[in-house]
This record gives C-alpha cells, structure tokens and sequence, in this order.
C-alpha cells in the first residue's frame, strides 16, 4: 500500500523524540512492501539538526511551514491509501487532521497516530470543538505508541472507531551495544529534553539523587537545561544526536528513564529511552508506571526508583557485574518481545485486514 504520513521529522531528532519510533516502524512496513512518503515540515530549526539523510525505504518531503504549502501536501493526501496524520507535528496541525480527511479517497484507511495520547486527551476531553475531537469518527483507527487500556478506553468514548497501541520497540540494527565513550562516562546518565510536564519529575528523580550523592557523577543529555539550577556533580551536555545514544547508554554504570507527568499517571507508556537503553545492554532504572511488568521484570531486567532517595539507594547498592547483569536480561527480553518487527507485523496485518474489509464493503470493525 501508498502511505502518506504527516509527522513532525523522520529525518531529525531534535526536539522530536519520537523521530526513532517512526523510524523504525516505517523501515519494517517498507520491507514488508508498502510504499512510504514522509511528510514534514521546515520547523523548530530541525532540518538543521538532522540526525540522517533521507532513507532509500522512505520518500521524504519537507514543506515550508506556510499555509500554502501545508495546503500542498494535503492534496497530495489523494494518492494515498493509508492516509497518517500525527500528532505534535507542530504546525498546522488541526488545518492537517481536518485537511487530510476531507482530501483523502474514499476507500483510503484513515489513521490519527499520537505519540502522546494522555497529553492529547487531556487538550480534547473538555473541548468538544477540538478539531481532532470532532475528527475521530471520521477515521479508520487511532493509534498510540503508549497509553494501554485507559488510553484505548478514553478514545473510544470521545467517539473514536477503534483505539489500539501500537508500542514503542527496539530496532537491533539501530540500537545495540558498543564500546564505552570517555565522553559519557558517568554513574548515572539521563537523556530528555526539557518540558515543562516532565521538569518536577526531573528534580525528584534525577537532581534529587545527584544532591543526596555529591560524589558521584550525573550526566544530563537533552535541549533546554542551560539555565536550570543543578547541583555542581551534574555535567549538561546538551543535545545528543541518535548516532551517540549507543554510547551514551553504555558509557555509564546505570541510565535512568523518567516519564512525563501524564505518562507516568496513566502508566502503558514506556518511551523510546526505554528501548534504546535495553538494546544497547544498559542498566536501567525507571520511574515507577502501571504497566511497566509488561515490558521489563523489576530487578531482574531494570530497577525501579518512586524518588530521587530510591535512585541514590539503587546506585550506592549498584555494582558493575549487577549493572552488566540487568543490562543482559533486558536486552534479552526486549530483543525476544519487543522490537519493531513485531510492531511492524502488527501494523502490517492491521492495514491488510482493514483494506480488505473496505474492498468487500464492510463496516471498519
């Protein structure tokens, strides 16, 4: 099949996390034979921040971020058979769900994909004139990298056909171990751009446990913590292209993941941090979430912290062999249950079936 998708970047990561989620589920959809055409706009400085060129498994277009020309790209929309808008794309974006509808054939599978669904219910559950909100039965599927049963629950209830998540995973290829860089040594490494739903949970996860152990190291990857107030064993480092999170991850003893604010509340939603640290072999410790035992076993496969005096507790106790020793059962769980064949597989069969089902002129179920 032809998919048209409307994302934020494919070819950056630069305030874009999920750049790596559409990468490597893109990548496996094209080796199973679709068509790709990526659709991104020239914003927040990204095209000069790209982390790769564009793929030979997708088309990618990057369209000035104008009115006219996100009315280009939509026409185009028309050639598509699987149709994609999703969210965050950070321009135009209620102009793009109700332009792509409109535009898109009859037959074609309409998708809304959001890679932060609690954020995205939490703007639409009390604005019934949200243009995404009076979207939803209009399309075919919602699909979610996280969120779980209440992510599933919410949507279908605001009027959505089918809600169904399709999980962030690991590609092998991308993501994987390589020798520590002198760069990134450190006791406890974290990677996250600053925001303003996920800053209090840095300070009780990450800054907290820096202060409680002032003689050990902290090293903190990510855009927009230049001016924030640290404790002086915490080294920013500033933005960390994909091509370095291999190293990042196996430079230090332990890597630690923190879920946004609505995340970690509605729990289902491991980021991508998750994955990469797993597939390059990294220790980690999470914050605590519902769901996470779906994913990885607690202090076998990754340790968890519900403060900043748990993570300090974890890496006073953490030895190199222990640390070597989670890493292992994590990438080998994830490398078995959770990489983007599967998820790809998934999305691969999901289309199949819903095609069909519209080329006997059935009701999408």
């Amino acid at each position: 099949m032809r998919i048209a998708f409307y994302g934020s970047s494919l070819l950056s990561s630069y305030w874009n996390g999920a750049a790596t989620y559409y990468r490597g589920l893109l990548r496996d959809l094209a080796a199973r034979g679709h068509s790709i055409i990526f659709y991104e706009p020239d914003a927040f400085d990204r095209q000069q921040h790209r982390d790769i060129e564009p793929p030979p498994w997708a088309e990618v277009r990057v369209y000035p971020a104008t009115e006219e020309a996100v009315r280009e790209v939509i026409a185009e929309a028309v050639r598509a058979d699987v149709v994609v808008k999703a969210s965050g794309v950070g321009v135009f974006d209620d102009v793009l769900i109700e332009g792509l509808i409109a535009a898109a054939r009859p037959d074609a599978i309409r998708i809304f994909w959001d890679v932060d669904a609690p954020a995205t219910l939490a703007e639409i559950g009390d604005a019934p004139d949200h243009a995404l909100r009076r979207a939803l039965p209009a399309l075919n599927f919602v699909l979610t990298y996280g969120g779980g049963p209440p992510v599933v629950d919410a949507y279908e209830g605001l009027g959505a056909r089918r809600c169904i998540p399709i999980y962030n995973a690991l590609d092998p290829e991308t993501h994987h171990p390589v020798p520590a860089d002198p760069r990134f040594t450190a006791d406890l490494s974290f990677l996250a751009n600053r925001l303003p739903d996920r800053e209090t949970r840095v300070e009780r996860f990450f800054l907290d446990a820096a202060a409680r152990l002032p003689e050990r190291r902290f090293l903190l990857g990510g855009n927009g913590w230049d001016d924030k107030p640290m404790p002086s064993n915490v080294q920013r480092i500033g933005h960390v292209g994909t091509r370095d999170h291999n190293a990042f991850n196996t430079s230090s003893l332990a890597v630690l993941n923190i879920a946004r604010d609505s995340m970690a509340s509605t729990g289902y939603s491991p980021a991508t941090r998750v994955f990469e640290a797993a597939g390059a072999g990294a220790c980690l410790i999470t914050d605590a979430w519902v769901g996470l035992d779906l994913f990885l076993k607690e202090d076998e496969e990754v340790l968890v912290a519900r403060d900043g005096a748990e993570v300090a507790a974890h890496l006073q106790s953490l030895t190199p062999a222990r640390a070597r020793a989670i890493g292992e059962a994590a990438r080998a769980r994830i490398l078995s249950e959770h990489t983007y064949t599967r998820r790809g597989a998934e999305v691969d069969a999901l289309l199949r079936r819903e095609a069909a089902r519209i080329r006997e002129g059935g009701v999408p179920a």
